[in-house]
């Protein structure tokens, strides 16, 4: 096992090459990138920069980072950038978490269809919001949300679900108005219940219907319509619970919530303990429990850890947050200025942060975020690492001629 402090990287580099000539012909494309950029990852391979500290001259080597949003070491850059974009963007009311999921009979078939259930089941939750929200009856606004799609519970396994950041109220018909929910309620979780479970399996029919689900092993009979609107039959009698947290308590834990949640992956490598050959041990969570015996650890064989782990692998194309309601992407912007203006709060100008003129960008050294190891002090880039080649060694001092 290397080192004390192991990584996905690490599994995926000493034992993905048996795993994937082992399951030849059961691996998609998708997963096969994504487990050599993790691979890659922070490697010679993708190339780098050598970086000298302004203070102790101490020369530092950092290889670049392969983006992949499945890679857990390159999440906290994504998630950087994308929360500045949303701290402009929040509101000063009281914002509500909810939690949308799927019974797990449609959870097992979501395993099969994964872009068109989790398309089903993004879209449901928003319009469930949508509709009860602009119903007289409840809040007669139309509503906003931030909508995340996880697919894994603690141990990895196919749980899909949406977590759902929804501000207090919402604007009126005619945008005149900005109409509060309760304190503590923004609408009543039964109702929402009721019309989440119709729109999924009236969705579901409809994608059975255009031939646009397959099934495959133990549920390949579900292809005869008579035998899936027997299999959905007994959803239609049982309760889904839509899952309402407490509200927020401001924005800035708001944006703390986000930090955590948007960019997860299925594990990330502050869980893992330990690994070799014939297992995995990571930290794990019962939810069920509560109190410090909820925390507990769980050992997989490694190939069963790399097949839990590449089944979070979302389509291609998949975005897995999204924005509906008035933070719709068409209109997110002239939504939220003329909310403020109904609220009677200045927009924050985020315009000129960071933005500095061409001029001055090119006149200024390029320097490495991370300060150096040795004394903290700025590392300035001075030389660039090509990819799939190591850096040379520093270079000697001159001699004095004899």
């Amino acid at each position: 096992m290397p080192g004390s402090s192991p990584e996905v990287a690490d599994i995926f580099r000493a034992h993905g090459a048996a795993w994937r000539a082992a399951n030849a012909g059961h691996i998609s494309l998708n997963q096969f990138k994504v487990m050599s950029a993790i691979e890659r990852c922070r490697t010679a391979a993708l190339g780098g920069h050598v970086a000298r500290c302004a203070d102790c001259a101490h020369e530092h080597i950092a290889y670049n980072s392969c983006r992949n949003r499945h890679c857990p070491k390159c999440q906290a850059g994504a998630a950087k950038t994308w929360l500045a974009a949303r701290e402009a963007e929040l509101l000063p009311v009281r914002y509500f978490h909810l939690v949308f999921t799927l019974p797990k009979q449609i959870a097992d078939i979501a395993h099969q269809n994964k872009r068109e259930i989790y398309n089903l089941l993004m879209r449901a939750s928003a319009d469930t919001i949508l509709k009860i929200a602009a119903d007289s009856k409840h809040l007669g606004a139309r509503a906003g949300m931030i909508s995340v799609l996880h697919t894994w519970g603690s141990a990895m396994t196919h749980h899909p679900h949406v977590h759902m950041i929804v501000p207090g109220g919402g604007l009126s018909t005619d945008g005149a108005r900005w109409i509060a929910c309760r304190k503590n309620f923004f609408v009543s979780v039964r109702v929402l219940s009721r019309l989440y479970r119709r729109l999924i399996l009236e969705g579901l029919t409809k994608l059975h219907k255009a031939g646009k689900l397959q099934f495959f092993g133990e549920h390949a009979g579900l292809v005869d319509r008579a035998v899936f609107d027997t299999f959905l039959q007994p959803l239609r009698k049982i309760d889904w619970v839509v899952y309402a947290k407490e509200p927020f308590a401001g924005p800035k834990a708001v944006l703390a919530y986000l930090s955590r949640y948007t960019h997860r992956i299925a594990i990330s490598n502050s869980r893992l303990i330990r690994f070799d050959a014939q297992s995995v041990t990571f930290r794990v969570k019962n939810y069920r429990l509560k109190g410090a015996g909820r925390h507990t650890t769980m050992t997989l064989a490694t190939n069963e850890f790399i097949r839990r782990f590449l089944i979070h692998v979302l389509p291609k194309g998949q975005h897995r947050i999204r924005h509906y309601g008035f933070y719709g992407n068409g209109n997110r912007v002239a939504n939220i200025a003329r909310i403020r203006q109904l609220l009677g709060t200045k927009t924050p100008n985020y315009q000129n942060i960071n933005d500095t003129s061409s001029n001055d960008a090119d006149k200024s050294p390029r320097t490495l975020d991370l300060p150096c190891p040795c004394c903290g002090g700025q590392l300035v880039i001075c030389d660039t690492i090509a990819p799939a080649q190591y850096p040379r060694a520093p270079p000697e001092p001159k001699r004095a001629a004899a």
